[in-house]
């Protein structure tokens, strides 16, 4: 008897079957998902109504401007100077007090915002100072820390 040889033959697979499952997959999955949008902070700053009177929340913005060398030349709260001397950060620390109503703690600090807008050349220590005074003082009986304001922003830098 003869002996044949069989040429080995290399199987392929059909892939159309395959490739109808993935799909079919696909379809299934993008008309089962469901977005859900991501949580996120919603903090919208809407003005606080108080007494009839009108708004609690207050945008308190305080000027500090440098001669070429980054002295502070002038401190003003508003349209209101306040010299250049280490006392102009004990009147705005004042001004601060009477712009919340003389109340510490109260719902207005807690509304008030303060922007300090600085020239660029400023030097950092008057900055922190001015930063301190807008945001508390330390009580001189007691010797604790009375906080006023919150929130501090700063305005972009002018040159």
């Amino acid at each position: 008897m003869r002996h044949r040889e069989w040429a080995l033959a290399t199987v392929k697979p059909d892939m159309t079957p395959m490739i109808d499952c993935v799909f079919q997959l696909m379809i299934f999955f993008m008309l089962t998902l469901k977005f859900v949008q991501a949580e996120g902070n919603f903090d919208i700053n809407m003005p606080a109504r108080g007494a009839p009177g009108g708004d609690i929340g207050l945008d308190i913005k305080v000027r500090m401007i440098a001669d070429p060398q980054g002295n502070l030349v002038r401190l003003q709260i508003g349209q209101r100077q306040l010299g250049n001397d280490d006392r102009a950060f004990a009147r705005l620390n004042s001004e601060i007090l009477r712009a919340i109503g003389g109340t510490p703690g109260g719902l207005a600090s807690k509304e008030t915002e303060v922007e300090i807008d600085a020239d660029d050349n400023l030097q950092y220590g008057h900055v922190m100072k001015a930063i301190t005074a807008c945001t508390r003082r330390v009580d001189e009986r007691s010797g604790q820390v009375v906080r006023y304001v919150e929130k501090i922003k700063f305005a972009p830098p002018r040159r």
